[in-house]
């Protein structure tokens, strides 16, 4: 329970072709060995695209089942965000997928209005803090990042629900003597343009919440001709730079440390000082 294994996978996406990313995903996550939670970015499926209504799928629809099919042959939690259609809706939908079949599910909350997403796509409304070896995470998608209150440490109890494989509940409680989470994750279409922005961001985020934050992003230019250098980064709960990768694709493995976590948070009780608040 003191160390969380993290990998992520910083890939090219083929513009709008399901086959052909989830064959590319699926030869790099059969060659892990000893993974634990395995990240692919946002939209992993298709790319960022505003054609939700010729590349949506159902959650019993073949990307979810394949996560499924995964998640349980290699033993791993698998997480990344696709298109999603229920009741006529869209959703930029981020899966948890657990080895045994069980997941929990994210709607993106911030919809990137400047590329038309909110036109497109309908909104979430909760956040999913997910529970792994007792490691509490925080799941976001992209544009998520640049508003800070729909991450922050805040201290009310949050859903507990019971999940017997992989760590306990798919929810994880909180009280006010402790942090929310533990983990802030991530996964992202954002293009180099803006690279600047995703690294401060990223690491103000980890600096603010004392916790890890583990930033997956994509490379390669897509259908739109918007070119991304990925930039996937981990960074500590002092804002320390674990690992960065611009400009190529890349798997990357790393082990966060519990002990460290909890000493910053030790000599360092920030987030006590703290104001409360509810988010609605």
């Amino acid at each position: 329970m003191s160390t969380l294994s993290v990998t992520i996978v910083q890939s090219d996406l083929a513009w709008e072709d399901r086959q052909a990313n989830l064959q590319s995903f699926g030869r790099q996550i059969e060659s892990l060995e000893g993974a634990e939670v395995v990240i692919l970015p946002e939209m992993f499926s298709t790319g960022f695209s505003m054609r939700p209504e010729a590349l949506a799928e159902r959650m019993d629809g073949p990307t979810v089942g394949w996560m499924r099919d995964m998640a349980k042959k290699k033993r791993i939690v698998l997480t990344g965000s696709l298109i999603i259609e229920e009741d006529g809706r869209y959703f930029n939908r981020l899966i948890w997928m657990l080895p045994n079949g069980e997941l929990g599910y994210y709607d993106k909350r911030h919809l990137f209005a400047f590329a038309g997403e909110d036109q497109r796509y309908t909104a979430g409304g909760r956040r999913l803090i997910a529970s792994v070896k007792g490691w509490r995470v925080n799941l976001q998608i992209c544009y998520d990042l640049r508003f800070p209150v729909w991450a922050r440490q805040k201290n009310e109890p949050s859903l507990m629900e019971d999940e017997e494989d992989f760590g306990g509940p798919l929810y994880a409680p909180s009280s006010p003597a402790e942090s929310e989470y533990d983990v802030l994750v991530y996964v992202a279409n954002w293009p180099e343009r803006r690279a600047h922005a995703w690294k401060i961001l990223l690491q103000a985020r980890a600096i603010e919440n004392q916790c890890y934050v583990v930033g997956v992003n994509r490379v390669g230019e897509d259908g739109n001709g918007i070119r991304h250098s990925g930039d996937s980064m981990l960074v500590g709960p002092l804002g320390e730079i674990l690992f960065t990768r611009s400009g190529e694709a890349v798997v990357h493995t790393h082990l966060l440390e519990k002990s460290h976590l909890e000493e910053v948070r030790s000599k360092l009780p920030f987030l006590r000082d703290g104001d409360s608040f509810m988010l609605f």
